[in-house]
């Protein structure tokens, strides 16, 4: 096929009614765009027929799992660009594709489809996760779920997270690192619910038990932490016995909601809750009220999207769902306040960190682009690319305010008022009981 890349780009025009805005080279080695700047790689006409099926999010995805598309130069150069298209254009898009009236439209999709060789498509990566039935946030689907993102090896994770082994937002400085950052992150938490020696922590969502080390080394506090993974339970208790500390934490394998051996004196949920989903809620806000003694602190540390003007519109992200979070579902933070607040908590602080979190994912996909051969190794080349393109992307997501996150400190106010908090917001005193 002589100059593809020409023929994609009117093609795109036609299609999406702009010009596409970065430049494209075609399998047959022709260019077309603009000139300067990183470069589309379209590797082989199958990503067009992967596009064609499923438009939107997952048919581009699949290719780029694949590494049938790619990108030579800045890869947050090229999403930020295409942003346009892969987010706030999403729906028009895939309008046009199923429901096009438009002759010229109809007349470029023929083309399209003559361009991309014969049907079907390929089958999906084997990265991408199976179909999942049955209702959402049932015990037996979240395992499954968590399992699918959290079980792809320690070692692998180890390459990106760096030593602290902490997969959530980090709290910045000038001038900081990654470990100083997510230590800073780990204390803010500590002195915002207040820990003294003693109290008893209830770590939901304990992930490598980062937290409940923290907690305990730093703060004499006896922690429970909980987790899904077989993975990281394993490895958080290795973690708690090479330091000492197993008469101070223990690590289960256990469901949020099988938790009964309250009361706690506090309770962190750092980067979990995005995988509760809406229908169920409720009853995490209701489960962690009721393990908290009275004057107990909550800190709920969750990303959180934009409220959409119909929220009936919403819908999970397809490249996440089928790749990274099955079943993950973000709220916004108002929605999450006001559900504490109708649990009986007293939100008494929410602190938004959204720049923070650009800064930890750009990290995290430096440390996987410096070691992209080892964490192939560990896993497949394809897991790697699904990281790479998730962390980045999100990393434009929260830099553009499509999402962010924050930590919403919430009390177990007794019926006496005296919620025990400081009487100066943010002064986190450290072992402070209030």
């Amino acid at each position: 096929m002589a100059d593809a890349a020409s023929r994609l780009n009117t093609l795109a025009q036609d299609l999406l009614g702009v010009s596409l805005p970065v430049r494209i080279r075609a399998w047959d080695g022709s260019e077309a765009g603009p000139p300067g700047g990183p470069v589309l790689v379209v590797r082989s006409r199958r990503a067009l027929r992967r596009m064609l099926w499923k438009p939107g999010e997952l048919g581009p995805a699949r290719a780029w799992v694949t590494g049938e598309i790619d990108v030579e130069g800045d890869l947050y150069e090229v999403l930020d660009r295409l942003s346009g298209f892969l987010w706030e254009r999403g729906g028009e898009a895939k309008d046009a594709v199923h429901y096009v009236r438009d002759p010229r439209v109809r007349r470029a999709l023929r083309e399209l489809v003559k361009i991309a060789g014969p049907w079907p498509p390929p089958p999906p990566p084997a990265e991408e996760v199976r179909r999942r039935t049955g209702p959402l946030h049932t015990r037996r689907r979240d395992k499954e779920a968590i399992r699918h993102h959290y079980d792809v090896g320690n070692d692998f994770y180890a390459l990106f997270l760096g030593p602290s082994m902490v997969y959530s937002c980090a709290y910045w400085s000038e001038g900081g690192t990654l470990e100083e950052a997510q230590r800073d992150k780990l204390d803010l938490v500590c002195r915002k619910l207040g820990l003294k020696e003693g109290d008893r922590l209830l770590d939901v969502g304990c992930g490598w038990g980062s937290m409940a080390l923290h907690a305990a080394r730093e703060y004499g506090a006896r922690v429970v932490g909980v987790t899904l993974s077989d993975e990281q339970a394993a490895f958080a208790r290795k973690r708690i016995a090479d330091e000492g500390l197993t008469d101070l934490v223990e690590i289960r394998v256990q469901d949020y909601r099988d938790v009964g051996d309250g009361p706690y004196d506090a309770i962190s949920s750092i980067g979990m809750a995005e995988h509760v989903g809406a229908v169920r809620y409720r009853e995490y806000a209701d489960g962690l009220y009721a393990l908290l003694k009275p004057g107990g602190r909550l800190l709920n540390h969750q990303i959180s999207r934009r409220p959409e003007p119909d929220e009936t519109a919403y819908h999970v992200d397809e490249f996440i769902d089928a790749y990274v979070f099955p079943d993950g579902e973000l709220a916004p933070v108002g929605r999450t306040t006001s559900t504490l607040e109708e649990a009986g908590f007293e939100v008494r602080d929410v602190e938004a960190i959204r720049e923070h979190y650009a800064l930890t994912l750009r990290r995290w996909v430096a440390n996987l682009e410096a070691h992209g051969a080892e964490a192939a190794r560990l896993t497949s080349p394809g897991r790697v690319r699904v990281w790479r393109l998730y962390m980045a992307a999100s990393a434009i997501s929260f830099e553009r305010n499509r999402i962010g996150v924050n930590q919403v400190l919430a009390v177990k106010t007794p019926q006496s008022g005296a919620s025990g908090m400081p009487l100066r917001a943010r002064t986190w005193g450290r072992g402070v009981s209030g």
